[in-house]
């Protein structure tokens, strides 16, 4: 009630949102714009807080999903003239790091991996494995390039080629949201685009980060010691937990699980 008392100034309030996990299109990551799009909204717009805070940890993954997200977050920012702030935990990096620059400004641990700011496309050849066992791979197509990097047919330099030009267009629209977001930040004297990354203060000094802090002294800085958090979260009804939807939980936990072993996490 005491907000509604005449004279009575009431605490800050910052939204908190969790974002942990790999970027993929539901149901194989933990973070989708799908799953967060009603998050992001509630976070933004119920009783028109301070500022959100981001809580990011996450590899990468989907640069679909990551566009998604980071766009949403951004349109929902100033649509409702709110400052959003990412804090980084274990790592930002690739997808993680796209999330991290939706935001106004980025704080990190001393310890926190941050970058990797390029594309990657992994696959496998089993041709030779085929080839020695007795296999013959038939494959027929309307059209010459369905069969792209077929993995079980020798790799051709002209699907490389055209891989590459794919990968050269998602990497340039990645560079372009960073330098769109980060602006005048970022060092000029190093090339922060080769999907390198760095820790804590000397992504600070590359212009990647803003500040090496966490959320709660950061936050009670900017708006009081009396700033309150309001915490929203992925919540997953409990039938999900069984069947096909557990199966599909661990395939996917397997996959998140290499992608955070990139960085030894």
């Amino acid at each position: 009630m005491k907000r509604w008392i005449p004279f009575v100034k009431s605490p800050h309030v910052v939204a908190v949102l969790r974002l942990s996990g790999m970027i993929a299109a539901a149901p194989r990551g933990q973070l989708s714009d799908q799953v967060l799009a009603p998050l992001l909204e509630k976070a933004f717009k119920r009783g028109k807080p301070a500022a959100v805070a981001l809580e990011i940890n996450s590899p990468g993954g989907s640069p679909v999903q990551s566009a998604l997200i980071g766009a949403r977050i951004r349109r929902l920012a100033e649509e409702n003239e709110i400052p959003v702030y990412a804090f980084v935990e274990d790592v930002a990096a690739s997808g993680g790091y796209w999330l991290a620059a939706a935001a106004d400004e980025i704080y990190a641990d001393d310890n926190s991996i941050v970058g990797s700011i390029g594309v990657i496309s992994a696959g496998f050849g089993a041709d030779v494995f085929l080839t020695r066992h007795g296999f013959e791979r038939r494959v027929h197509t309307a059209g010459k390039s369905k069969s792209l990097l077929d993995p079980f047919r020798p790799e051709k330099p002209e699907d490389v080629a055209r891989l590459r030009h794919l990968l050269d267009q998602i990497h340039g629209n990645f560079i372009s949201h960073v330098e769109e977001r980060r602006g005048g930040k970022l060092d000029k004297e190093t090339d922060l685009f080769t999907g390198d990354v760095w820790i804590g203060k000397e992504a600070q000094d590359k212009g990647l980060i803003d500040g090496i802090g966490h959320i709660a002294p950061v936050l009670k800085d900017k708006f009081g010691d009396d700033v309150k958090f309001r915490r929203y979260g992925i919540r997953r009804p409990f039938w999900q937990r069984f069947g096909v939807q557990f199966a599909q939980d661990a395939l996917a936990g397997v996959e998140e699980r290499a992608q955070f072993a990139r960085f030894g996490l």
